[in-house]
């Protein structure tokens, strides 16, 4: 959900919003939103979600809270990559006719793809680290079959840490279970960056040919 719209935000706000207070102001809303902790994500995922949507505490509703997490890192990380296109080629696009839709399709955004990609799957790997949004929103200590629907409850590695660390009386005996699935949470967000490191290497080696 969050990176299409998030690029289709950042295609907005860069190439047909008029420059003026109102841009300013969303600009100011999307940065001051990165900046928010994941736990007020988490409630208002809660709020709105789980309880005015009546989605309840499932997997719908945990993706939605993530999206919107995330939503404001692809955004501006977007709207950076579209801005480092030089306008030359739009005014090169434009003048031989092409109209403004298909000058942001077909040069504008092959351009900007290894950025938008890039600053996309850095914001997802953020999204799977994270506890309090789907601690509110989806995840459940213990389920004894994978979720099949989007209206199922799910395990997750960073709320299973969070159980493991605090809640029964013997935590000391899971200390290895906690490394354990720290060590693949952590080795998962690697994963996901390298993919992106990867991903703008290859992007930028096809781009310069």
């Amino acid at each position: 959900m969050a990176l299409p719209l998030g690029v289709v935000a950042a295609i907005y706000l860069t190439e047909y919003a008029k420059q003026g207070k109102i841009v300013r102001a969303i600009r100011v809303g999307v940065n001051s939103l990165a900046g928010v902790p994941s736990v007020v994500f988490g409630l208002f995922g809660l709020g709105f979600f789980v309880v005015f949507m009546n989605f309840g505490s499932y997997i719908l509703a945990g993706a939605l809270t993530l999206g919107i997490l995330i939503l404001p890192t692809i955004i501006g990380a977007s709207e950076e990559a579209l801005k480092g296109v030089p306008q030359t080629f739009r005014e090169a696009s434009l003048a031989l006719g092409v109209s403004k839709w298909l000058t942001i399709w077909k040069i504008v955004l092959p351009s900007a793809l290894p950025g938008i990609l890039t600053g996309s799957i850095l914001g997802i790997s953020r999204a799977a680290g994270e506890t309090a949004p789907i601690m509110f929103t989806a995840a459940t200590f213990f389920t004894a079959k994978l979720p099949q629907p989007i209206f199922d409850e799910v395990m997750a590695l960073p709320y299973h840490v969070y159980v493991l660390a605090t809640s029964g009386t013997h935590i000391e005996e899971t200390r290895p279970l906690q490394f354990g699935t720290v060590l693949v949470l952590v080795a998962l967000v690697l994963g996901v960056d390298l993919i992106a490191i990867v991903i703008r290497s290859y992007m930028g080696r096809k781009k310069r040919w």
